[in-house]
């Protein structure tokens, strides 16, 4: 009993991370959709920034959406400020004669209630989601919009850089996590449809937009919503914004069980995605690159005390065992080593922060369960 529960531990864990990514690459030479890509087309955008106490960047943000390469008179700017407490309002409202308006919500609702509002004074025919934060490449909006050439194209997904706080453990570790991520993003957009949006930068069409619960995550249930009704989402790697990566540990974890928790309770929303005769190779693609990975922490659980119970069996076992007890030290240092504000070499600090990543997938679930909800938060900037 204890070698199947070991195996299928052992098995599901390398799956998740290394035969995936795998699969994914083998089946994009056979399985390969080909969208129709026009380059010249210019459809009329609406462009929404989410602030909220934004007074730091905000006045960069409006500068860098002014000078992107898209024709002005097909491009509607709104910020949408979630009851902003300082200075946000007041810098944009000096933009108004620049045609950028502000839709100030009364009261403080979190992002995805404002964007609920934004969408219904949004007058364009593809509605691009930003952070105020998120620094746009000149040719960002043209290379977003020309996938929605081809009517089968419901979301586009653009792709973040981090450019800043790389110096720092945590933007490092963030960063090598987020290129692994990009490639899986990549992979999975020739196959069907990348997994779920990025809010600093992706576009739909406007018409596919269905109102979200405020404690939704609009750029995960939205995507699924879309794939839902039969459309495809693009990853558009030639679109591309900068922002900060992590700066803080601590911050990090709390993005990410925040994430998690809103993103858990919005699949199970969503759960018929999951029908393969519904969405296809989709099902497939979300199944291993969210949920199992979600829940990765059980066979964890699972493999370590499996093997512990296996250390008589022979010497793989021990050997095994050994590595893992290597591995979790290295997550202990790393601990230590923040908690002591000690500076470690970058690539021993990677087992804590695959550890952390995880238990805050942990803890984001548990609280789900429990019925915690996220509506508002402050940026890991505040």
């Amino acid at each position: 009993m204890w070698q199947i529960v070991f195996w299928t531990s052992f098995l599901v864990s390398l799956y998740i991370y290394l035969g995936y990514p795998i699969l994914l690459g083998v089946l994009q030479f056979f399985r390969r959709n080909r969208w129709q890509v026009d380059a010249t087309f210019q459809p009329t955008v609406t462009f929404i920034i989410s602030a909220y106490n934004e007074e730091a960047v905000i006045e960069k943000k409006l500068e860098n959406t002014l000078s992107l390469d898209y024709p002005r008179e097909k491009m509607e700017i709104l910020v949408v400020s979630d009851a902003s407490e300082d200075r946000t309002d007041e810098i944009v409202r000096g933009y108004s004669s620049q045609g950028i308006r502000l839709l100030r919500m009364p009261e403080r609702r979190g992002k995805t209630f404002g964007l609920n509002h934004a969408l219904k004074e949004a007058r364009g025919e593809i509605v691009i989601f930003s952070d105020a934060n998120a620094m746009y490449h000149p040719r960002a909006v043209k290379e977003l919009v020309k996938y929605f050439s081809d009517p089968r194209v419901g979301y586009v997904v653009g792709k973040a850089e981090y450019y800043e706080n790389l110096d720092k453990l945590a933007g490092k570790q963030e960063n090598l996590y987020w290129r692994y991520e990009l490639k899986l993003k990549e992979m999975e957009s020739r196959i069907h449809s990348v997994v779920g949006g990025d809010g600093a930068i992706y576009a739909i069409r406007k018409e596919l937009y269905e109102p979200l619960s405020a404690d939704d995550i609009n750029d995960f249930v939205n995507p699924l919503q879309i794939v839902y009704k039969g459309y495809r989402g693009v990853f558009a790697p030639e679109a591309v914004c900068y922002e900060d990566a992590a700066g803080d540990f601590t911050k990090e974890f709390y993005r990410k069980k925040r994430i998690v928790n809103r993103s858990w309770r919005g699949f199970w929303k969503m759960r018929g995605v999951l029908n393969p005769w519904r969405t296809g190779i989709f099902a497939w693609e979300i199944f291993s690159h969210k949920v199992l990975r979600w829940y990765w922490w059980v066979f964890a659980i699972l493999l370590f005390f499996s093997n512990l119970f296996l250390l008589g069996e022979g010497s793989f076992y021990r050997i095994f065992f050994a590595l893992q007890l290597l591995f979790y030290g290295l997550v202990l240092l790393g601990w230590w080593s923040i908690r002591q504000n000690k500076e470690l070499p970058s690539i021993l600090m990677i087992p804590f922060y695959f550890i952390e990543v995880h238990y805050a997938s942990l803890v984001g679930i548990i609280e789900s369960f429990l019925g915690k909800r996220y509506q508002t938060w402050s940026t890991a900037r505040s």
